[in-house]
């Protein structure tokens, strides 16, 4: 993973620590921001970069990563252990 954007979640209520956009795979599908808006964006490359880490729970961030149609949104525990994909 060369080109990855990571953001650290602060979220108290959260087992998820942080998310990882790799930029190379993501194509701008945006099914990301369809499934939480208020956590992704389309930059001006049209990749997807993360906006607001703490804003949705766990379950819509995986619902999220899972919507992706080329896995390129990684989300990792807060011991650092990939949860997705897995």
């Amino acid at each position: 993973m060369a080109n990855t954007k990571e953001y650290i979640r602060n979220r108290a209520d959260s087992k998820i620590g942080k998310i990882v956009v790799d930029r190379d795979l993501c194509i701008g599908a945006a099914s990301c921001i369809a499934v939480s808006g208020t956590t992704y964006e389309l930059d001006g490359d049209n990749k997807a970069i993360v906006s607001g880490a703490d804003s949705a729970d766990d379950a819509t961030l995986i619902m999220s990563a899972e919507s992706c149609p080329t896995k390129a949104i990684l989300l990792f525990d807060k011991d650092g252990k990939q949860v997705f994909p897995k």
